[in-house]
């Protein structure tokens, strides 16, 4: 039985891990299909986010019938309610990686994004992908101090959503208000995108610890 019971808190992990792993693509799928006004691919986007939704969904009835079955307490009652925040947060980047395509479709056959912003947005793209990558394998080695430095890795998308700001507020600017408009969301979907993926780390840290990420030593873990 309790084997079983085990076996069941894994899937629940497992069932994030693939979440992580599908919004992480969708992504960078999602950015290329952006900058290459990609229709086909915008379009396999969309449709897949109902994958991450399905996930999201069996994770929590998982979770549910974990409480009621097993009545969990302490670590693994903070496993099964942390695992539910966590896959609120990935939902949430499906449907900016979504958001993204949408923007591609609407826009095609023009790029929504002009060529002197093209290599800041591909930036955002990439790291956006690679945050989530690594969310992904804090929640698979439950390692608080790689969690931690997500964080700190962040601080790169910050820096990128200002520059697209201050692109966009430059006198030269000649590309209109529709453009305008576009990439000042796009900007936001990368921005929050990161901000959940970094979410997701720091929920991992509570998961193991039992403490909030702020609260720890600076330094990490003693």
């Amino acid at each position: 039985m309790r084997e079983a019971y085990h076996e069941e808190l894994a899937a629940i992990s497992d069932g994030l891990v693939e979440m992580a792993n599908l919004v992480g693509s969708a992504i960078g799928l999602a950015t290329t299909a952006l900058l290459d006004a990609d229709l086909k691919l915008a379009e396999s986007v969309i449709s897949a986010d109902e994958k991450v939704d399905d996930l999201q969904r069996d994770l929590e009835d998982r979770a549910i019938a974990v409480l009621a079955r097993q009545q969990p307490v302490a670590t693994d009652l903070r496993v099964v309610v942390t695992s539910l925040r966590m896959s609120a947060d990935l939902e949430r980047c499906g449907a900016l990686a979504q958001h993204v395509a949408k923007l591609a479709r609407m826009r095609y056959p023009r790029r929504a994004v002009p060529r002197d912003l093209r290599r800041t947005i591909l930036e955002m793209g990439q790291l956006a992908q690679r945050l989530m990558a690594q969310a992904a394998e804090v929640i698979i080695t439950q390692d608080v101090d790689a969690a931690l430095q997500l964080e700190k890795d962040d601080d790169r998308m910050d820096e990128l959503h200002r520059m697209v700001f201050q692109h966009l507020l430059d006198d030269r600017w000649q590309h209109g208000v529709e453009t305008a408009v576009d990439v000042t969301l796009v900007g936001r979907y990368y921005e929050r995108f990161a901000d959940h993926a970094v979410s997701v780390a720091q929920r991992l840290v509570y998961l193991v610890t039992g403490e909030h990420a702020g609260d720890l030593p600076k330094d990490g873990l003693a």
